[in-house]
């Protein structure tokens, strides 16, 4: 990591703001373009500050989700953080830029694209946009909807890259909510499900949040390789699972076309 001086690290500014202010931001401008994260050493290099200062700062960040420290002891921006950015944008020029790769892949499926989020605790999927689909019989939900993570499709897919010791966190302290006979609630289940999202990049629900609904995800990478958002079309199941392989396809391709207009890429 090539050391970068930051002057809000070391100094006060000139307004008088207090030094730990700068050097939260200075944190964050370090993680936010080192994919890979950094430990306390490597960011007390970087911004050219004793470790002592950085602890705290550190600590209080990763407990308010700012951050996350993985296993290995590495510092990466955490959901809340995420989360903040892109709410930040969601209503300007983000969602818009997306607004014809979500045309798009509404037109390809004749299914209703959706395009999610977490909140700002990182609780729950709030959804930013949606093109409905054409259909009479369709899938329906409204900008700014929240929902759960553990029955939809955004959701799952947006839990499922949380760093690993986040997700054991997360489904700690789930009380999973049962809203069909096919909501998962069991967390060695939960577990396994997350694992098969990661492994195949897309979350496929079914039925799972509501009766007759279903749908599949993909995620949305940023600049830093995180993932910013999730973007999902669903519809009715019985017409859904039956042509469920072109929708697949095209989420993935929704997904890769959102990461480029977000300029962003897989880590």
């Amino acid at each position: 990591m090539n050391k970068k001086p930051l002057e809000a690290a070391s100094a006060s500014t000139g307004r008088g703001a207090p030094q730990s202010v700068g050097r939260i931001f200075a944190i964050l401008d370090v993680l936010s373009t080192n994919t890979k994260g950094a430990s306390l050493s490597e960011l007390a290099v970087h911004l050219d500050a004793p470790k002592t200062s950085l602890v705290g700062l550190l600590t209080g960040l990763t407990d308010e989700k700012c951050l996350v420290r993985d296993d290995g002891g590495r510092y990466s921006l955490g959901p809340r953080f995420i989360s903040l950015a892109m709410r930040a944008v969601s209503g300007r020029e983000l969602t818009k830029i997306m607004r014809p790769a979500m045309e798009k892949l509404m037109e390809k499926t004749g299914e209703t694209a959706v395009l999610g989020a977490l909140t700002e605790d990182a609780k729950l999927a709030i959804y930013l946009d949606r093109v409905e689909s054409n259909n009479p019989i369709r899938y329906a939900v409204a900008v700014g909807e929240r929902r759960e993570l553990h029955c939809t499709a955004i959701g799952k897919v947006l839990l499922a890259h949380f760093p690993s010791d986040q997700i054991e966190q997360q489904l700690k302290l789930l009380k999973p909510e049962v809203f069909t006979e096919k909501t998962v609630t069991n967390v060695s289940e939960m577990r396994q499900d997350l694992s098969r999202i990661l492994e195949e990049g897309i979350a496929l629900t079914s039925d799972e949040r509501v009766v007759g609904a279903s749908g599949v995800a993909a995620p949305i990478y940023g600049s830093g390789g995180e993932v910013i958002a999730a973007i999902a079309v669903a519809g009715p199941t019985d017409r859904f699972l039956k042509n469920v392989t072109l929708h697949k396809e095209c989420v993935r391709e929704a997904a890769a076309e959102c990461t480029r207009l977000a300029g962003g890429g897989a880590a």
